[in-house]
């Protein structure tokens, strides 16, 4: 068996079960990212062909949350907007500041947004009334989402999606089906801008990427028609189980 199918077969079933995740939660690349390097990639080919694999992917899961009528499309907008702009301040934190300072916060926020998750079974639930958020507040705090997480993905990264997700149903109330549409749309836009960058600088091993590719897109057509149809219930473990994920590659950094 020569190298490539020996990539291929470690590679594309983890890619799979990460685009499930990502398109249902977020998170997919502490999944995947593992998985390249476990194959022999070096670490920017492995950050690069995974972006190619979960850009694909996930602008699948994006276009069915949309026909779904699952993506609030004016204020996904501004949170594209501020999630650009964050991104590129988050970068340029990471050039000046170690990330072992975020892995330290993060090591207290995501147990307790994990119990939370776990002990209370009406978030995110389509049925729960909330208060209205006006249109204005809405786009504001959209933009504000986007900056705030984009930054956190330019200087770190792991869980960006859920982070987005989490906030759009704590900020503006809506049902988790909703957020996850909205945080998709996100996320692929700042996938493609950092994409271009890999693509540019040559880091991307299509022999690997394309087949990767194609298992993204399953996983998040599999994993976007199954949040759509059965919405809080199902999303709400996949992403305590993201999260977990998080912690232990946090924990794993650290040490």
């Amino acid at each position: 068996m020569n190298e490539l199918w020996k990539q291929l077969l470690i590679v594309c079933p983890m890619v799979f079960l990460a685009g499930f995740a990502d398109s249902v939660a977020g998170g997919g690349g502490i999944i995947s990212i593992p998985a390249y390097l476990f194959a022999g990639l070096p670490v920017h080919m492995a950050y690069g062909t995974n972006k190619f694999a979960m850009s694909l992917g996930t602008a699948v899961s994006a276009v069915k949350y949309y026909r779904s009528g699952n993506v609030r499309v004016q204020s996904v907008l501004f949170a594209v907007l501020g999630a650009l702009v964050g991104s590129n301040l988050g970068a340029q934190l990471a050039l000046r500041f170690s990330e072992r300072y975020l892995q330290l916060i993060l090591m207290f926020l995501l147990p307790a947004v994990a119990l939370f998750l776990f002990l209370n079974k009406g978030f995110g639930k389509e049925d729960v009334e909330r208060p209205a958020v006006s249109k204005w507040r809405e786009y504001v705090l959209s933009a504000l989402i986007g900056l705030v997480v984009g930054a956190y993905d330019g200087f770190f990264g792991p869980g960006a999606g859920t982070f987005y997700t989490l906030l759009f149903v704590s900020l503006l109330h809506y049902s988790l089906i909703t957020a996850s549409g909205n945080a998709r749309v996100v996320n692929l836009a700042s996938n493609i801008g950092a994409l271009a960058a890999f693509i540019v600088g040559g880091k991307v091993m299509f022999s690997v990427a394309v087949p990767a590719a194609l298992c993204a897109v399953l996983g998040n057509y599999l994993g976007a028609s199954l949040a759509i149809k059965n919405g809080a219930k199902f999303i709400r473990p996949i992403m305590v189980i993201v999260i977990a994920l998080l912690i232990v590659k946090i924990i794993t950094d650290m040490l």
